[in-house]
């Protein structure tokens, strides 16, 4: 990485810092992104990381059993959830740890220039395809392409749209109508291969965060061989091969020695690691942890709580997270095509009530604006606390006096989303306005999420809120689920995302914030603190704020 003294943004931060106008957290998370290697950046705070020695005393062998559930991973560039199961197989250019502090992974390090406009990307030398073959620069061109083609999908297109691409006529179907806006690259060489180990990204705007979307999480980094195909037999450069992958019931990775070690210069220690979809029933993940035929659970539901802390042998994870579900209007779509009656349901809504109904206090109660108080870019702005009689007013305004009726859809995958959506039900109806849950198969619920008119939507946590906003309610991108188009809100998307400047930046989020109340698409009543709990015989598992699993650094005692 780079040293201090070669980007002017460095020095910038360090005063900033010294001023007490951004904190360490966000001091290291800014350098590392600059390209300074994270050890000087904590160095450079008068902190010196002390280096793992796990890799010494990991005992090797046996394979972890997990509670998971079993999608199909065909496409992970389009996955729209986490690709716990892939990331094992296939890794990522960088990774964004614990702290919100990215690392090169698969490269050995970047350079970005004064403007950050041009990024340099070196990837790092030796590594290889598990067949043997060199991982090299027209690797990461493929897949860098194949993330952005349209006929793909990937949600990768939300994040890096104002940056990397531009937007072109669709040309006109059938009937002589104009087909929808086309995204492609602004520029011929905006994806630049320098040389086997090199790639270079020219920007049509500055940005700070190409580091961190590049470990959004369809961003695995596949074999092009496989065109883009995810199966059993599938090349990888990860600790684990794809053995078996069974749609609903299970999938097996196995290790694949020898590896590269990742930065933490650790594992594979297991032999394989099983994921074993055990279904929508809550109890039946209690059940099999308590019966040893799984070690832990990768998505735990505030309902299981009280049971799972009363097992013996078990230890208890958890960190506060900018997870949620928001209960989304589709706004081409009557009555939410009036922002009227958008805010008039928030206004009809106690999101502390909401929080505790559904995640049993395990959360914060949220404020209808996707960007979450534990993301380094958010801005406090005044609250929107419930008000009954100006939700009442709105709806009179837009043509609803006696309120109306509607359905919200929900996915029955993870029950705390079924209480939120119940809990907003019974305050709705106060406000005149009659929802009728329809509860769905999750399966069912994710083949059509991005269709249904009002729907329960979970979202993972982000690094950024600016990473959320740019992938959930940019005009146009694959994750847009209340079409939700606004062009102001969109040039305060461009203008955060090249703006450099901590503070700045948050200004800009503050304004975004604000459309969010007045005319946003969502109701938005909690934040998650995420948790689980694994067996004390599982050794190296550390949380995650993504919910991302790092296997090759887990371990069984010989015991189990």
């Amino acid at each position: 990485m780079r040293d201090e003294g070669d980007n002017p943004h460095i020095k910038t931060l360090k005063q900033q810092f010294a001023d007490g106008r951004i904190g360490r957290r966000a001091f290291v998370r800014s350098a590392t992104l600059l390209g300074l290697a994270a050890p000087t950046a904590y160095a450079l705070l008068g902190e010196r990381p002390t280096p793992s020695a796990q890799a010494e005393s990991m005992p090797h062998g046996g394979t972890l059993r997990v509670s998971y559930r079993v999608q199909d991973l065909k496409n992970p560039h389009a996955y729209s959830w986490g690709a716990t199961i892939a990331s094992q197989v296939v890794e990522y250019l960088t990774l964004t740890d614990e702290k919100n502090v990215t690392h090169p992974w698969l490269l050995q390090k970047w350079d970005v220039s004064g403007d950050l406009k041009t990024w340099k990307l070196s990837i790092r030398q030796g590594m290889k395809w598990h067949n043997g073959e060199d991982f090299t620069a027209d690797d990461v061109v493929w897949n860098l392409k194949h993330l952005l083609d349209p006929a793909v999908g990937s949600s990768f297109v939300g994040l890096v749209k104002s940056y990397l691409m531009k937007e072109e006529e669709g040309g006109t179907d059938a009937n002589g109508k104009p087909k929808k806006k086309i995204a492609t690259l602004w520029d011929a060489n905006a994806i630049q291969k320098i040389d086997s180990h090199t790639v270079q990204l020219n920007l049509k705007e500055p940005q700070i965060s190409v580091p961190e979307h590049l470990y959004h999480y369809p961003a695995t980094m596949l074999y092009p061989g496989d065109n883009g195909v995810f199966v059993p037999g599938s090349q990888g450069t990860g600790p684990f091969e794809l053995a078996v992958a069974d749609i609903g019931k299970r999938a097996l990775v196995k290790a694949h020695r020898p590896y590269w070690g990742g930065i933490w210069n650790e594992g594979p220690y297991l032999d394989a690691i099983e994921f074993i979809d055990l279904g929508d029933d809550p109890s039946a993940p209690i059940s099999a942890l308590a019966s040893g035929q799984v070690h832990g659970m990768m998505s735990t539901d505030p309902a299981q709580y009280d049971a799972l802390r009363q097992l013996p042998h078990v230890k208890f994870y958890s960190v506060p997270t900018a997870a949620t579900a928001v209960l989304r209007m589709k706004v081409t779509q009557k009555p939410f095509d009036d922002p009227r009656v958008r805010k008039a349901m928030r206004l009809g809504i106690d999101s502390k009530s909401v929080m505790e109904v559904a995640l049993r206090g395990l959360g914060k109660p949220g404020d209808h604006i996707h960007v979450a108080p534990v993301q380094p870019d958010y801005q406090p702005i005044p609250p929107m606390p419930r008000n009954i009689g100006a939700a009442k007013k709105l709806l009179a305004e837009a043509g609803y006096p006696n309120g109306f009726e509607t359905v919200l859809y929900v996915p029955n995958d993870q029950a705390w989303i079924v209480g939120e959506a119940q809990a907003a039900v019974e305050q709705w109806k106060e406000i005149g306005v009659e929802v009728k849950l329809n509860v769905v198969p999750g399966t069912q619920y994710w083949d059509n999420w991005t269709k249904v008119p009002f729907g329960a939507t979970t979202w993972l946590h982000r690094p950024l809120g600016l990473m959320v906003l740019d992938l959930a309610y940019r005009s146009g991108v694959p994750w847009n689920e209340t079409s939700y188009a606004n062009p102001v809100f969109d040039q305060l998307l461009d203008q955060a995302d090249r703006t450099i400047d901590i503070a700045k930046r948050r200004e800009i989020m503050g304004k975004l914030e604000e459309i969010m109340h007045e005319d946003g698409p969502v109701v938005l009543p909690l934040w998650r603190d995420i948790f689980t709990f694994w067996h004390e015989a599982v050794l190296g598992y550390t949380m995650h704020p993504s919910d991302y699993l790092f296997g090759a650094r887990l371990a069984l005692q010989k015991t189990v």
